[in-house]
């Protein structure tokens, strides 16, 4: 008989901040599918927020992909489970979560005395990451072999599961994920040296597409395919075009590129200048120069040169 697990991550919480929102980040629901590897003989019931949903469809470890709300909430309360995994810090979801019938936990807690999150058994590192900032800022891990960690397991390289399989084929040079969520506008590389990058692309004959797509997931991960190198911000749009193993060009600026694995298959650029509180994973920029803007376009251009003719 298969072992029932269910995952709870909506992405309201990011695994490793301590930034909590009811705005879904996308990208760390999709990273965590990495986990579905030590599952990959169970059945997975996976719970999460509706607009992530497109981002687990069709995944071959996911037996049921629950929405989240009141009466999924109270479903899984009633429900019996052998393992429940948490990777929410909403001291809410961490409650509801303690409350479900199962042998075995990992992740994230509920603490009845402090009313907030707390661990689970092997757990500790990730609330050390996250309750410390100068943890968190000198992280050299990658965020999957940390992931990892609150199972006790070793990460081995297992790559991200994405189920949708889109069938777009390549028609662009270099597709140009502009565009970060609400979360952190630190992320974002400002439009003027977008802009100057796609003068340095075009004058080398390269293709460019803008970013499409984004009022609905699959049309979104469609336009990703359709390019064969991808520059992004941090943002969902680098994980998903890794998961569809694209030569990936990344802007880094507030966070760390450290966490970023990429499987061979590109690189981070992270600013020219050197800055003593760098990455700070804050959402706003408490100096007058945002990192991130010290990137120059010819840097980023020489990085999709040398992608594109490796």
């Amino acid at each position: 008989m298969k072992t029932k697990v269910l995952i709870i991550k909506l992405g309201y919480s990011e695994t490793f901040d301590k930034e909590i929102s009811r705005a879904s980040s996308l990208g760390d629901v999709l990273r965590s599918t990495v986990i579905l590897h030590l599952f990959k003989n169970d059945d997975v019931a996976w719970l999460t927020d509706e607009k992530a949903v497109p981002l687990l469809y069709n995944n071959p470890y996911i037996s049921r992909i629950l929405t989240y709300d009141f009466t999924t909430a109270f479903q899984v309360q009633s429900e019996m489970f052998d393992v429940v995994i948490n990777l929410e810090k909403v001291a809410g979801i961490c409650a509801m979560s303690d409350n479900i019938k199962a042998w075995k936990r990992f992740g994230f807690r509920f603490n009845p005395l402090t009313g907030t999150a707390d661990h689970y058994m092997f757990a500790e590192k990730a609330m050390e990451i996250v309750t410390n900032d100068r943890r968190k800022q000198t992280l050299v891990r990658t965020w999957q072999a940390s992931l990892y960690d609150l199972f006790g397991a070793r990460w081995k390289g297992e790559e991200y599961i994405l189920g949708y399989q889109p069938s777009t084929e390549e028609q662009y040079d270099i597709g140009f994920n502009c565009h970060v969520g609400t979360k952190w506008p630190t992320k974002a590389w400002k439009m003027e040296n977008w802009k100057e990058l796609e003068q340095l692309c075009k004058g080398e004959g390269l293709s460019v597409s803008w970013q499409e797509g984004l009022d609905n997931m699959y049309s979104y991960i469609d336009w990703i395919n359709k390019c064969r190198c991808v520059v992004s911000n941090d943002s969902l749009g680098l994980h998903v075009a890794i998961a569809l193993k694209k030569k990936t060009v990344g802007l880094f600026g507030a966070t760390n590129e450290k966490e970023v694995h990429f499987y061979s298959l590109g690189a981070p650029v992270t600013p020219n200048e050197k800055f003593h509180c760098r990455p700070c994973s804050g959402p706003k920029c408490s100096f007058s120069t945002e990192c991130i803007n010290t990137i120059s376009p010819e840097h980023v251009m020489a990085c999709i040169r040398s992608m594109i003719t490796s």
